[in-house]
């Protein structure tokens, strides 16, 4: 019924109906956003509180970090409560023990406000000596990095990203990477997304609150995101004042190189082009602060054993925790990419990193991205805990490009020495096309709205 409402254009209801309509569309709006939407962090969560006594959840604000962490809490505590934030960083600083006082699991939500916390929680698990105690949530890191150095084997670790499209419900889920990594011969799928929508997922990105509102709505949230970014969260996660129109231009230089390996002295100088004044050591400063936010989320390179002695480059490829922030820092639009399928390109390309990744994670696996120094590329690589590994190749669509991207993967498979590394199990073309299928050459090609964990 609601959705029957919600389609009424409103031209065609009286003054009394508009009201009516708005009110259900209003409440039905909010029955979705307080729906949990089920996330693969999920089942990540529940098996490392079964093992280990806490669980530390990181990664940038708004990805759902809360949300998770509560639907396996027992007892709260919000250290952002306005009510209570002072008494709670005293308490924390006089006897830090008191605040972990609480039904087990105790989440304690933006733990890293009062840092103290690291070493009560930690204390805490020795001494209880049993499993699922504590969930911790923080969404940038401590001044004095304090998890970098302590919580072995008492504090296990869980990144969150933000919402793949599987877990949006966009992809189908018919083609699995874990079933490719068994040794699936044939994949079948139909992707629902267009490139029209491929476009507006990008721009929209995976936080479950621009996902549940959807609409130019959900555009302007993401936008908000960035305004507070550069305009507070940069300078609070370390008590560093930093300039706003700075910040603002790193962000857009970050943004026109996603996907790419750009040195920090080209992102300066693109800064500088911008006609903002900084040194090269403030942009490795804001860089640092983007990086505690886990607003910055690069891609190590992969160095394989090589038949030839072919030089690999290790720099990092540039992308941000959401390829929304990138959109957003272009003052871009859904629009605009499609009439730019070049810069929508990248974009989509950083789409599906941040999707394998989270899928990846599931199944113990890492993401990395190869590049020699000749120039011959691959965008990401996913490797297993188990040293197993594939290759995927990102393309928007076109079948010329999909078949150059396949021949390039069949020439890359000849280069890596199979004796030291093993075979791929697979080699992959992850695009926005419509159907997933095997090439007779072996190859997968496969949309992004069909892929899953």
């Amino acid at each position: 019924m609601h959705k029957g409402l919600m389609t009424v254009p409103l031209s065609l209801l009286s003054k009394r109906k508009k009201h009516q309509k708005y009110q259900l569309c209003h409440q039905y709006r909010r029955i979705l956003m307080e729906k949990y939407y089920p996330r693969i962090a999920d089942a990540q969560l529940s098996s490392a509180l079964e093992r280990i006594g806490a669980v530390l959840i990181s990664g940038p604000k708004w990805c759902g970090k809360t949300s998770t962490a509560k639907e396996q809490a027992a007892s709260v505590l919000y250290m952002q409560d306005p009510d209570k934030a002072q008494s709670y960083l005293q308490m924390a600083e006089l006897q830090p023990s008191r605040l972990l006082e609480g039904a087990a699991p105790r989440l304690l939500d933006e733990w890293q406000m009062a840092p103290s916390l690291w070493d009560a929680v930690r204390f805490a698990v020795d001494q209880r000596e049993l499993t699922g105690q504590f969930i911790l949530t923080g969404s940038s890191v401590p001044k004095d990095d304090v998890t970098m150095h302590t919580g072995t084997g008492r504090i296990a670790r869980l990144n969150m990203r933000t919402m793949t499209l599987f877990e949006s419900l966009e992809s189908s889920g018919e083609v699995s990477l874990g079933a490719l990594f068994e040794g699936a011969n044939e994949v079948a799928g139909e992707s629902r997304q267009s490139i029209e929508s491929i476009a507006y997922i990008i721009a929209r990105g995976g936080w479950p609150q621009a996902v549940v509102r959807g609409g130019d709505v959900a555009l302007r949230l993401v936008g908000d995101y960035l305004d507070a970014l550069v305009e507070s969260d940069i300078s609070r996660v370390d008590d560093i004042k930093r300039n706003p129109a700075s910040a603002r231009a790193l962000m857009r230089s970050f943004a026109r190189n996603t996907a790419q390996q750009a040195s920090l002295v080209t992102i300066h100088d693109d800064v500088q082009g911008q006609g903002i004044a900084v040194s090269e050591r403030t942009i490795a400063d804001y860089t640092n602060a983007l990086r505690r936010l886990f607003v910055l989320d690069e891609c190590l390179a992969w160095s394989p054993r090589m038949r030839s002695r072919t030089a690999i480059r290790s720099s990092p490829t540039w992308h941000f925790a959401d390829p929304s922030i990138a959109v957003a820092a272009l003052q871009a639009k859904p629009s605009r990419l499609l009439d730019d399928l070049e810069t929508m390109g990248f974009l989509f390309e950083s789409l599906c990193m941040r999707d394998l990744r989270v899928y990846s994670s599931a199944l113990g696996g890492s993401v990395f991205h190869f590049r020699d120094r000749n120039g011959f590329e691959v965008d990401a690589i996913v490797q297993l805990y188990d040293g197993s590994w594939a290759a995927v190749e990102v393309k928007l669509g076109g079948q010329s490009r999909i078949d150059k991207a396949c021949e390039h993967l069949l020439q890359f498979e000849k280069r890596i020495d199979a004796e030291k590394m093993g075979k791929p199990a697979f080699m992959m073309v992850l695009t926005a096309g419509e159907f997933a299928y095997r090439r007779s050459d072996g190859v997968f090609v496969v949309p992004l709205g069909c892929l899953k964990t």
